[in-house]
């Protein structure tokens, strides 16, 4: 069983990864680990093939994907470690859903990949000042976003990091402040209904800011095709792209769109792999519509590899777009695992 010590270098690990080669080989010893030492993985990869040799595995592809709702069941962890702290999917799907529960086996790791992530795709954390257009981290204590837009706003440090939910004219007059002349740039960071009644109230030039959506309309607002969506916040607050970030609670990294496309890129230890709708065992090629499955390296304590229910396709830079979920979310042999 591995110890704390060998968990926090694997850690490290994750951080070092320059090409494929690192990524494969990580890949891989995590998912010896995980199929020795986390039960409901192991559980899950034994009850979808009794005569599964996890010695055989050489290859991503031979992987097997825990499918995303058995978080919503099971308690997903390595066993022998203690869970710091956990996190909560929004629950905000379907009336009465079940909420997911991803444990977090070290806090400081969390906010390694979150930072580590951000910074791969945007720079210093520390020239950039965060707005927030979401609740505030004492009412929602479980939700890994806030959590993360807490923890960037305190390796910012800028006086000005805060949280604007309900607040949106205090927050106008903060962002109307930022010009070109500014060293430290704003980012704005919202739920999309937010971003829409901003937009509505308080349209201004943000050309310096960077803007990321996320969260959908949560039933407060119309909900738009994100074209139709963006093309409304682009021309409020003079922008040529408003950027996402795709995350979830079960994952520990995020992917951001960075570029006008609608396509997210990973940071170097996250991977989005294609599979086929109707046999989820084999892989589409690029360009193909499919379920997304990801390998989240940074989930070292919980699980590395999960079948979302997202379906979505991947292009040959390994760039991803989503296109929408599942009609049925219920993903082949997850009835293995849920309500046992």
């Amino acid at each position: 069983m591995h110890t704390q010590e060998q968990l926090n270098a694997l850690s490290s690990k994750i951080f070092e990864i320059r090409n494929e080669d690192d990524f494969r080989n990580l890949a891989l010893e995590l998912f010896h680990l995980h199929y020795e030492q986390n039960p409901v993985y192991r559980l899950y990869v034994q009850a979808l093939d009794s005569s599964f040799d996890a010695n055989e595995v050489k290859t991503l592809r031979q992987i097997p994907f825990l499918p995303i709702e058995v978080f919503k069941t099971r308690k997903v962890f390595l066993e022998g470690i203690e869970s710091e702290h956990y996190f909560l999917s929004s629950g905000t799907g379907s009336q009465g859903a079940v909420r997911s529960t991803h444990h977090m086996g070290s806090l400081a790791h969390y906010r390694r990949c979150f930072t580590r992530g951000f910074e791969h795709f945007f720079g210093d954390v520390r020239r950039y000042v965060f707005f927030a257009l979401t609740p505030e981290p004492s009412t929602q204590p479980h939700s890994s976003l806030i959590y993360m837009l807490k923890g960037l706003m305190e390796e910012s440090g800028h006086p000005e990091n805060g949280f604007y939910l309900n607040h949106e004219e205090e927050l106008a007059e903060k962002l109307r402040t930022y010009g070109a002349s500014q060293a430290v740039k704003p980012v704005l960071f919202g739920l999309s209904y937010a971003l829409w009644d901003l937009a509505e109230k308080y349209p201004m030039d943000l050309s310096q800011a960077l803007i990321f959506e996320t969260g959908g309309m949560k039933g407060k607002r119309q909900e738009l095709p994100k074209e139709e969506f963006h093309a409304i916040l682009k021309k409020a607050f003079r922008v040529p792209a408003v950027l996402s970030e795709y995350g979830m609670c079960e994952l520990t990294s995020q992917a951001y769109i960075t570029n006008k496309e609608y396509r997210f890129s990973c940071p170097p230890w996250m991977r989005v792999m294609i599979r086929k709708t109707l046999d989820p065992l084999q892989y589409e090629n690029f360009d193909h519509v499919g379920g997304i499955n990801i390998i989240d390296l940074g989930n070292l304590h919980s699980c590395p590899f999960i079948a979302t229910q997202d379906l979505g396709i991947q292009h040959p830079d390994l760039s991803f777009e989503v296109k929408g979920r599942f009609a049925h979310s219920d993903i082949r042999g997850c009835n293995l695992m849920i309500g046992e």
